[in-house]
């Protein structure tokens, strides 16, 4: 028997809690979530239908589902996916994400996740607006229109997307110094990521805390990229979003070469980096 579509949608945002909860994440975050699930299990409509007739705005004017919430059932129901689930379960394939976008193949979701270091639909929609996701190789003026347009429908979206102005570059830093410090600590609850650890392990560290009115979790990059360079113990990706559920996320590496060799730099923002050293 088929599991109504509401149904389980609420059981995963109850696992999202579950997850948060086991890793001690922000209790209103976790309580967040199992109000989001009660709410679609009372919900006498499908939410695929709220979505066809009043976008991501429907959902947001039902009782405890915001923004972020919202957002997380758009690409439910349009993927069958939740890149953030995935991410704390440690079962995330970015590639494979992106290839449920048409007009992205193997290759060219390969290439995004490689050049750009993101790994969610609502990063690569961000890119597809700022500039970023013209640079990978194989995405055209036509091509980059496309999937903006593939990306608002599959995200529910009814308005223009613009880049926001993430996180300060000290406060992303910090946020790196926390992380290692305490994992080197023993101080982090840990997860068996599904990929790349067919032994089953327990053994990736991750961080849930908050900052200056943004929420972040960091965990080091469990890639296919990560693991070919052998930096797996390096890379540490930093998811962020604030009270208006503006998110986005970050790489921070130790650099190879440059003036910032040696040093903690944020891809992308290298200058900035820079000039925080040097301040």
């Amino acid at each position: 028997m088929d599991i109504p579509l509401n149904t389980r949608v609420a059981m995963r945002l109850e696992e999202m809690a579950d997850l948060l909860e086991q890793q001690d994440a922000n209790r209103f975050r976790v309580n967040a979530y199992r109000r989001a699930a009660a709410s679609l299990a009372d919900l006498h409509r499908d939410v695929d239908e709220i979505l066809d007739n009043e976008g991501r705005e429907g959902l947001i004017a039902l009782p405890d589902i915001g923004k972020g919430i919202a957002t997380a059932i758009a690409e439910i129901v349009a993927t069958g996916r939740w890149s953030q689930l995935e991410r704390l379960r440690g079962s995330l394939d970015p590639a494979h994400l992106f290839q449920t976008v048409p007009g992205i193949g193997p290759e060219l979701a390969q290439r995004i996740h490689d050049g750009l270091h993101i790994d969610t639909l609502e990063a690569l929609e961000m890119a597809a607006h700022d500039g970023r996701l013209a640079t990978v190789k194989g995405v055209g003026t036509r091509r980059l229109n496309a999937l903006r347009a593939s990306l608002a429908s599959m995200l529910g979206r009814t308005h223009r997307v613009t880049p926001i102005e993430g996180p300060g570059v000290r406060l992303v830093l910090e946020i790196d110094r926390t992380y290692q410090e305490r994992t080197a600590a023993g101080l982090l609850p840990l997860i068996a990521p599904k990929r790349f650890n067919p032994e089953g392990k327990v053994w990736l560290p991750i961080l849930h805390t908050d900052g200056d009115g943004w929420h972040f979790t960091a965990m080091y990059s469990n890639t296919a990229r990560a693991h070919q360079l052998g930096r797996i113990d390096d890379w540490v990706v930093i998811y962020f979003y604030d009270h208006h559920h503006r998110e986005g996320q970050y790489t921070v590496v130790t650099e190879t070469r440059g003036p910032l060799i040696g040093k903690r730099v944020i891809r992308g923002r290298e200058n900035e980096c820079r000039d925080c050293y040097s301040s």
